[in-house]
């Protein structure tokens, strides 16, 4: 399905697609009151950006760098080509210990990796525990905003989704009420917990540690109380040294929901006593997309969804309507470089306002690479083309005067005295959901030649 036809099905409910919007602005202007206070700010994006060029550029040694010293704390470091190998690794590690208890902090690499399916199907239940990620499991859907996973469900429908699978009574709406179900029903996840998997939000290459980043502290809960932590990192995920991190955590949350600050920065070193601790570096297409020129700024990506926040096509049109792991503009020059084919439809999924670019904490120019997409998907296509007909024959009109003359003219009387269907139809999509203009008695031309006359 392409974004479009999505998209059609989110905006049949206005009174949803308006409440959407304003709580995804709403996100945007306390990003832009946070940053304010930062006097810095410009100069902290511009340090960021250009720390992300460094290990972009040099990746392959501080991936070696951090391997090494991941290793020397003790860490079982594995690599994956693709998200097939970094579940069946995941899998390994679980089957050979033979645990059966396994918590989940919020990864967005292992929803790109389709884990939880993989286990579920391999006999393992995987238990979310990250709030907005548990009511949306529950629900049997994937995240549609990458921090804020259930953006998209109101409070009653959380209510239904609580007393349908934790036997809350029904109609209740109480979001502190449903808070402390919800910490209560995990509680006892994590007390019971063998195997915690967690993401990654920083590796820091000259301590071979790496830091995970929350507002709940599920990923420290279910950490400290497992036998054995799994992190699941995507390669472009390294910055090269601790001093560095700073920089990273000032932007994020800021960036992310207007935070000064997320509540728990966990730093993981080492595994205590008695604990295994493993760490999964996923390529999954990165390397190929480091390779485009001019894609590969996309991987300085820190996922804190300021550009999704912004985005008055992703405000309207909800997450789903991307149908990938991660939506809004973003996802949109991350995902053609996994399956051009079938995200074809996303880089046109934007106005090219550029406000993207503008909130990105790294820099990324989001809306040029939005436009190249566009470039590389046209030319990419085979076969008969609507748009490439329709783009020939007007650029055959513009370039000759009298038969541009001829078909303005052609056009006002069409517009003005022609039934309806003739210029709304299949043929022009443009007008699926938008008027033409009203229709001049006369060109321009015409009128200046009268004017002067």
């Amino acid at each position: 399905m392409t974004h479009s036809v999505e998209a059609t099905k989110f905006l049949r409910n206005e009174e949803r697609v308006d409440w959407h919007d304003e709580n995804l602005w709403q996100a945007r202007q306390k990003r832009d009151v946070a940053s304010k206070e930062v006097p810095e700010w410009e100069e902290l994006r511009q340090l960021a950006s250009d720390i992300k060029d460094n290990v972009l550029s040099h990746l392959g040694e501080y991936l070696l760098e951090f391997e090494k010293n991941a290793a020397n704390n003790g860490i079982n470091v594995h690599w994956a080509i693709d998200g097939k190998e970094h579940n069946e690794i995941v899998h390994s590690i679980i089957k050979r210990s033979g645990y059966k208890n396994i918590v989940k902090s919020k990864s967005i690499l292992t929803e790109e990796c389709g884990l939880n399916g993989f286990l579920k199907h391999k006999g393992y239940e995987v238990v979310d525990t990250d709030l907005g990620e548990r009511i949306i499991q529950l629900d049997n859907q994937p995240p549609s905003h990458i921090v804020m996973p259930a953006i998209h469900l109101r409070k009653k429908e959380i209510g239904d989704i609580f007393h349908k699978h934790l036997g809350t009574e029904k109609g209740i709406e109480d979001a502190q009420f449903l808070t402390e179900v919800a910490r209560q029903h995990l509680r006892e996840k994590f007390l019971q917990v063998e195997v915690a998997i967690t993401g990654v939000n920083f590796g820091v290459a000259d301590t071979g540690g790496f830091v995970v980043v929350t507002n709940e502290g599920n990923a420290d809960m279910g950490c400290h109380l497992s036998k054995i932590h799994i992190a699941c990192m995507g390669i472009e995920k390294l910055i090269p040294k601790a001093e560095h991190l700073g920089v990273f955590t000032r932007l994020l949350a800021r960036s992310a929901i207007g935070q000064l600050i997320s509540i728990y920065t966990s730093h993981y070193i080492k595994p205590r006593p008695g604990q295994e601790m493993h760490i999964v570096l996923v390529d999954n297409g990165r390397t190929e997309q480091l390779k485009r020129d001019k894609f590969r700024n996309s991987l300085k990506c820190i996922r804190c969804g300021a550009c999704m926040n912004t985005c008055p096509i992703y405000r309207r049109s909800g997450g789903y309507s991307y149908n990938a792991t991660v939506p809004g503009p973003i996802g949109s020059i991350l995902s053609p470089g996994l399956d051009l084919k079938k995200y074809s439809s996303l880089p046109f999924a934007s106005t090219l306002c550029g406000s993207c670019s503008d909130v990105c904490p790294v820099k990324i120019n989001i809306h040029e690479q939005l436009y190249e997409w566009r470039q590389e998907i046209i030319k990419s296509q085979t076969g008969f083309n609507m748009k490439n007909l329709q783009m020939s024959i007007a650029g055959s009109i513009l370039k000759r005067p009298r038969l541009y003359r001829l078909a303005g003219g052609f056009a006002r009387f069409v517009m003005a005295s022609m039934p309806r269907f003739i210029t709304y139809n299949g043929f022009n999509k443009w007008g699926k959901h938008r008027e033409l203009p009203e229709a001049p008695n006369e060109s321009f031309n015409q009128w200046y030649r009268n004017r002067k006359k």
